[in-house]
Formats: C-alpha cells, sequence, structure tokens
C-alpha cells in the first residue's frame, strides 16, 4: 500500500495525528504536493463524503474526519502556495442575519474544504450586503447562506437581491433544516443543498456556471412570478370546472330520479287498475247474464207447456162431444 493510500485509509479513520505523519512522510519521498492533496486528503473526504450523503457515517465521524484533514494541511498549505496549486474556487459562507446558529455552516466549510475549495466564513448574524462585500474582495464566484430558524429565511431573499443589485457574477447557494428546494426557486436562489455533502457538489456546479447564465438567472425571479400566476389560475379553473360538473351530475340525478319515481307510480298504478278492470267486467257480465237467463227461461217453459196443453185439450172436447 503506498503512503497516498494510507493517509486516505487513516484520514477516512479520523486519525489525526498519523495522517500528519504520514503527509510528512509523502513530502520527504518527494511526491508531487498536488498528488498529496488531490489523491490523498481530498480523496479520502470524497468518500466520506459520499458516505455521509448514504446515512453510512454521520455528523461525528465528518467531524473527525475533517480535523485530521486540517492537521495534513498544517504541513501541506505552505507547500500548496510554493508550488503554485490553486484551489477548486473560493466559497464566501455565512449563517444570514438574525440567526446565530453554525453547526450547519461549519460542517460545510468542513465539506468545502475538503473538496479543494478556499472557504470564506464570515460568521452568524451576517447582513446581505457583508456577503456581497467579503465576495467582492476576495474574487468568489459562489456565496452560500445558511438559515435555521423559518423567522430568518426572508433574509436569503434579500442576500439574493442584493446580490443582483450589485452586478457581481456570483451565484447563491442556500440550505439549512427549514430550507427547501420550492423555496430556493420562489426567492430565485441560484441552488439548494440538503446535506453539507450536497454542499459541496453544488458549490462544484456552480462555479462552472458561465457569466451569462449568471446575468440571464439575475432577472429570472421577476419573470417567474407571472407563470406560476398563471398556472395557479388554470388549476383554479380546472378545479371549479371539476366541482362545477360533480354539482351538475348530482343535480341531474336528483331531477332524473323525481320523474322516474312518479313514473313508477303512475304505471304500478295501471298495472293495479288493469286487473280490477277485468274483474270487475267479468263481475258485470256474470251479474248480468244470470238474470237474462232467469227471465227467458220461465216465459219458455210457460209457453211450451201451454202449446202442449191445448191439444189435449181440445181433444178432450171432441171426445165429450
Amino acid at each position: 500500500m503506498s503512503v497516498l493510500d494510507d493517509i486516505s485509509t487513516n484520514l477516512q479513520a479520523g486519525q489525526a495525528q498519523k495522517v500528519k505523519e504520514l503527509v510528512q512522510q509523502a513530502v520527504d519521498q518527494k511526491v508531487p504536493v498536488a498528488d498529496i492533496l488531490n489523491k490523498g486528503l481530498l480523496a479520502a473526504m470524497s468518500v466520506v463524503g459520499a458516505k455521509f450523503k448514504r446515512n453510512e457515517v454521520y455528523v461525528p465521524e465528518v467531524l473527525i474526519a475533517a480535523r485530521a484533514m486540517s492537521w495534513g494541511m498544517e504541513v501541506l498549505q505552505p507547500l500548496l502556495e510554493l508550488a503554485g496549486v490553486q484551489p477548486v474556487g473560493k466559497v464566501v459562507i455565512g449563517t444570514v442575519k438574525g440567526d446565530l446558529h453554525d453547526i450547519g455552516k461549519n460542517l460545510v466549510g468542513m465539506m468545502l474544504r475538503g473538496a479543494g475549495f478556499q472557504v470564506i466564513d464570515v460568521g452568524v448574524d451576517v447582513a446581505p450586503e457583508k456577503f456581497v462585500e467579503s465576495a467582492r474582495a476576495s474574487g468568489a464566484k459562489v456565496i452560500g447562506c445558511s438559515a435555521l430558524l423559518t423567522t430568518t429565511m426572508p433574509q436569503m431573499k434579500k442576500i439574493v437581491e442584493t446580490v443582483r443589485g450589485s452586478g457581481l457574477n456570483v451565484s447563491v447557494m442556500i440550505g439549512g433544516a427549514p430550507v427547501t428546494q420550492g423555496y430556493c426557486d420562489e426567492i430565485g436562489a441560484d441552488g439548494y443543498a440538503p446535506d453539507a455533502a450536497s454542499a459541496a457538489d453544488l458549490a462544484k456546479q456552480l462555479q462552472a456556471v458561465p457569466v451569462v447564465a449568471a446575468v440571464k438567472k439575475a432577472a429570472a425571479p421577476k419573470a417567474k412570478a407571472a407563470p406560476r400566476k398563471k398556472v395557479a389560475k388554470k388549476v383554479a379553473k380546472k378545479v371549479v370546472k371539476k366541482v362545477a360538473k360533480k354539482a351538475v351530475k348530482k343535480a341531474a340525478k336528483k331531477v332524473a330520479k323525481k320523474p322516474a319515481k312518479k313514473v313508477v307510480k303512475k304505471a304500478a298504478k295501471k298495472v293495479a287498475k288493469k286487473p280490477a278492470k277485468k274483474a270487475a267486467k267479468k263481475a258485470a257480465k256474470k251479474v248480468a247474464r244470470k238474470p237474462a237467463k232467469k227471465v227467458t227461461k220461465k216465459p219458455a217453459r210457460r209457453v211450451a207447456r201451454k202449446a202442449a196443453r191445448k191439444p189435449a185439450r181440445r181433444a178432450g172436447r171432441r171426445g165429450r162431444r
């Protein structure tokens, strides 16, 4: 195993004293300073950052690894300056005005240093103007602002507006417990990082943003407001239409049910009446037939009897004569 691999392994384990000794050993062995930095220290911090993203290590392990790296950098920093090795970029970081929390900010600073950035830490309770002044003085291309309180989040919008108004070609990234990607889009910031490791990756992306893109982003917040209103109106119209359709359908069903009930009742009455009418007609016919039969039968019998009696009476009269 090479000395660079030893540096990486011990840094990940947080062995600060061992890392310092190994960095000095690598320098004594005439290992290029850039290789010690990139293949030893930064490579190890990159692994720690990736594990932190996957929740394989937590804040204490990151802090221990960052301390080990700082011990190694004590030996390496003067040599880097002599060799002319430049940092990946410069980032101004701080906690916004009215907020005194710094744990998250410090963790981001460690991850940025571990990614090869020069970090200008302006501290806590920082006014928007101070962020801009520090970026102008240092030549930083990225400003990172942190907030832990929801009441201090509006300061981030002021920072974005101040940066845009200053004319600087600087990207603004935001982060903190209550901050979201939606809020980032709302205030027109250039990026949002949910954790320290993501902040280092985001800073690398923003560092590469060209000047033209940065100028376009400066005018983006105002332009974004109008489409959102249109989208909101469209959504509202759709919701109203859906509600209206449901209401109309319900009303139509109720209206349709009432006549249907009436029709059913009428049909039932008709069906009920038909058998009654038939029964009434049959009964009427029976009643009508019975008297007719009796009336017609009785006179016929009498006529027949009389007709039968007349010849008998005539014959009897003749016999008597």
